[in-house]
């Protein structure tokens, strides 16, 4: 009995060690290069954990024949002699300096362009690990190279060109595009706000094409576009001093004439070695599979936090989020030797596909006109996509075919959809019905909130308190400034509670509240749906003071566009090689936004204290104003959201002829609004969107707050 007890220890344990050395076997390596004491001044002294924060670098390699490697782009191109693939991931890792006093949950966090956000206090109270791992190889702004890891520093992956198997480089098409920019001086080539990763095999400007566009429509259209002669350009820089030609450079374009500011420049030149992005997606599931579930690295450097995680969730951001969606979508939560990686997913503000694994990516794009990412299915489950003449299918169909699906929660705002492209997400390319969610996704709207949240406060609401003389900056490429203030409806205290909410879906399997968000057929209680097309007839959309009366116009939201980029791109996948460079745009989808309240306020969200206590109108979307950049003058302004506020009195709105009631109106005194206040907050704790310690601060805030007084 004993020799038998003994022989299956044995067994269970090099069973153990077997799938251990395949677990790990990717992570070759790992480099500890620094470790500081981790205590910002905001960490709560509640349950004082000591915190490290440790900075280093892993070595990976791949073997490209395994399937779940073979569907990165260009990856049999970047072999080494022996036949594998290799990177350098540089990671961070925040852990209790104690390993007992570990909570067991790993938040696994995707980099936004190289940053990492700090790690919440409830986290660092519960004893969580935050490990954030690069996957951005482009080498670019905040992802450039370094020699070693630093723990303020940005992340940074290293990854190989492609090459031909002969050992030609291997080249291709790359556009660029330069707006609200003016002067003699040249102008650098960038994506959002880092430079593109690409320079042009010559600087013989008839080998490229450069044109300006006099302005651009929603739906892709280009207006006024000029072709400029070769001879009146230069791969150079220039300036005052040093004029047209100027001295040779590759990441630059001077204009013999310079550049005016009302037009939009585009160029596309060859460029050569493609990073091979893809490859970002393995290394980031390859390094958290490493930290979550081995013991040391082949060369017996410990893993810092060995066997202290049991449960782990990836996490990541607006870009970052997309990339977990496409990283779940092709399959990357299947570990190389099976198994789930994660087990749960969190994509935050973040509703397409980053288009990473695609040849001569730019994943610093932010869905501009000819960017990738709403390709494909951004629906769950599978469903069928007339409107692009693609086959049905879903973002899960992989890991439902693996059996590594995790739990799923998604949390967006209005901006989403005014300027991110969400809605087919939820009805499909053909708009008829609502598309239903797995038991295993949870959907949270927190409606009428800009990109990430505002800045919340009450007082941020009232003009001449806090409320800006000047509109906020939209996000993109040098887009421009938004006509209206920016909106505070904040994210924070409804986060705090999903985080909660998540953690214990996780490590206790309690079920998180329902999804909440706007739909086009109509829930208990609703007289109709709260979804509609976007526009301001259908949404219901009041005409307000400081707003043209017409907006939001059919064309105003910033719809997705059916791109034909060539026969070697896989839509479904969103991989492959975009050979029309620029695409022609095919057509644009139909687009839905949530219906509103008499006040212009989204309806479908989950509860919000300043929703349901509100002091204005809050929109997910602005306006762009004339001024230094006058492009888009008129259109969206990306990426972030507005605001107008109430009226203090019936007498100013009337004057004024605002349709809303004013604050007086509503709430009658200060003690009145700070009641209202009261009754929101109570409503969002009984229906789990709001923690009692936020809720607490939130009713203070509104006591110490200058409303009505």
């Amino acid at each position: 009995m004993a020799f038998h007890t003994t022989r299956h220890i044995l067994i269970a344990l090099l069973l153990g060690a077997s799938l251990a050395t395949q677990v790990q076997a990717r992570v070759t390596r790992i480099v500890i290069d620094e470790t500081i004491p981790f205590k910002p001044p905001w960490m709560s002294s509640r349950a004082p954990i000591p915190y490290e924060k440790i900075a280093g670098r892993a070595f990976g390699e791949l073997d490209p024949t395994l399937p779940v490697n073979a569907i990165i782009q260009d990856i049999d191109l970047a072999r080494d002699k022996d036949g594998k693939v290799r990177y350098v991931a540089s990671f961070v890792l925040y852990k209790p300096v104690n390993p007992r006093q570990t909570s067991g949950l790993m938040w696994h966090d995707v980099p936004n362009r190289g940053g990492v956000l700090p790690m919440a206090v409830q986290e660092t109270e519960a004893g969580d690990v935050m490990l954030a791992s690069a996957w951005q190889g482009d080498n670019a702004g905040g992802t450039t190279v370094r020699r070693q890891a630093s723990v303020e520093g940005g992340q940074f992956l290293q990854v190989p060109v492609a090459r031909n198997p002969d050992g030609s480089p291997v080249t291709g098409k790359v556009l660029g595009r330069i707006v609200n920019r003016a002067g003699k001086n040249s102008q650098a080539l960038v994506v959002q706000s880092s430079p593109i990763p690409y320079k042009p095999v010559s600087l013989d400007t008839r080998q490229s094409t450069l044109v300006s566009r006099g302005g651009e429509t929603m739906d892709g259209k280009a207006i006024d576009e000029v072709t400029i002669a070769p001879g009146d350009w230069a791969w150079a820089k220039c300036n005052e001093s040093l004029p047209f030609p100027g001295s040779p450079d590759p990441t630059q374009i001077c204009l013999k004439d310079g550049f005016d500011r009302k037009r939009l420049y585009q160029v596309v030149f060859t460029a050569a070695n493609p990073y091979v992005l893809g490859i970002g997606f393995a290394a980031w599931r390859d390094v958290g599979q490493f930290f979550k579930t081995a013991r040391a690295d082949d060369h017996g450097t410990p893993n810092p936090i060995a066997q202290r995680v049991a449960h782990s969730i990836g996490r990541g951001v607006s870009q970052s989020g997309n990339f977990l969606r496409a990283w779940l979508h092709l399959g990357f939560n299947q570990a190389e030797g099976g198994g789930k990686v994660h087990d749960g997913i969190w994509p935050i503000i973040s509703n397409r596909r980053l288009a990473l694994n695609v040849r001569w990516a730019q994943p610093d794009g932010v869905q501009e006109l000819y960017q990738a990412g709403s390709e494909g299915p951004q629906w769950w489950l599978p469903h069928a996509d007339p409107a692009r003449r693609l086959p049905a299918g879903g973002a899960l169909d992989r890991c439902i075919a693996s059996k590594t699906c995790p739990k799923i929660i998604e949390h967006f705002g209005s901006t989403e959809v005014w300027a991110m492209k969400m809605t087919p997400g939820w009805v499909g390319t053909d708009g008829k019905a609502d598309l239903p969610l797995p038991d295993f996704v949870r959907r949270y709207y927190i409606a009428s909130s800009p990109h990430g949240g505002g800045a919340g406060g009450f007082n941020s609401s009232l003009p001449g308190v806090e409320l800006p003389a000047k509109g906020p900056f939209c996000g993109g490429n040098n887009f421009g400034v938004g006509i209206l203030p920016a909106n505070p409806v904040p994210h924070y205290e409804t986060y705090n509670a999903i985080r909660l909410h998540f953690r214990n879906w996780v490590t206790k399997g309690i079920d998180p509240p329902p999804s909440r968000y706007p739909t086009l057929a109509p829930k208990a209680g609703e007289k109709s749906g709260t979804l509609a097309p976007a526009n301001k007839a259908a949404i219901g959309f009041p005409t307000l003071p400081g707003l043209r009366a017409t907006v939001p116009e059919r064309d105003f939201i910033i719809s997705v566009l059916d791109y034909d980029w060539g026969p070697r791109f896989n839509a479904m996948d969103l991989s492959g090689i975009q050979s029309n460079v620029p695409p022609p745009v095919r057509g644009s989808l139909p687009m839905f936004a949530p219906k509103v309240d008499a006040d212009g306020n989204e309806l479908g969200g989950v509860p919000v204290v300043l929703l349901d206590a509100p002091l204005g109108t809050y929109l997910g979307w602005n306006i762009t104003a004339d001024g230094e950049r006058p492009f888009h003058k008129g259109q969206i302004c990306n990426y972030v959201g507005g605001m107008i506020p109430f009226a203090t009195t019936a007498r100013e709105r009337s004057a004024n002829g605002d349709p809303r009631l004013s604050l007086e109106e509503r709430y009658g005194t200060h003690d009145g609004y700070v009641k209202a206040v009261q009754r929101a907050a109570d409503r969002a704790m009984r229906e789990r969107f709001l923690l009692p310690d936020d809720a607490k601060a939130l009713v203070k805030a509104a006591q110490d707050s200058k409303v009505l007084k």
